[in-house]
């Protein structure tokens, strides 16, 4: 048992952790460019719910918001993480969006200094994860 967990569990928890810390730098990328382009737009909150996640027995309230709006005549629609609980359906926000990829919009208003502090600090996470996983799982070949 002790031997799968060295050879198939570990690399997997490695895998994953690769992913994620891909994932945190795709999405800070594709915040930046919507930020940069100077392209907003005003959206309009089409579904507004909150997802539990359980971690260690304690749940954890993500609030979530879709957004729809329009771009040179074509319908544009997205979801992100994060709003303020406060933002309801029908409400009205401004968007930013990089025109190669509406779909990729934000509703956050440009923190770029807030936004690479939490991107460097969770793929630190990550790496520090992946360093000690690698050593263990070396170690014990």
């Amino acid at each position: 048992m002790t031997d799968l967990v060295f050879h198939i569990g570990f690399p997997l928890l490695i895998v994953l952790l690769v992913w994620a810390a891909y994932a945190i730098v795709r999405r800070t990328r594709e915040r930046r460019a919507a930020w940069e382009s100077g392209l907003t737009a005003q959206a309009r909150v089409v579904a507004a719910y909150v997802r539990v996640q359980m971690v260690n027995n304690v749940a954890r309230r993500i609030q979530w918001h879709e957004y729809d709006f329009t771009v040179d005549g074509r319908a544009v629609r997205f979801k992100e993480s994060g709003g303020p609980a406060s933002r309801a359906v029908g409400d009205e926000t401004l968007v930013h969006y990089a025109a190669a990829d509406p779909e990729k919009a934000t509703a956050s208003p440009p923190q770029p200094g807030k936004d690479m502090f939490g991107t460097v600090f969770g793929v630190g996470v990550m790496v520090v994860g992946v360093i000690i996983l690698a050593n263990v799982t070396v170690t014990y070949w």
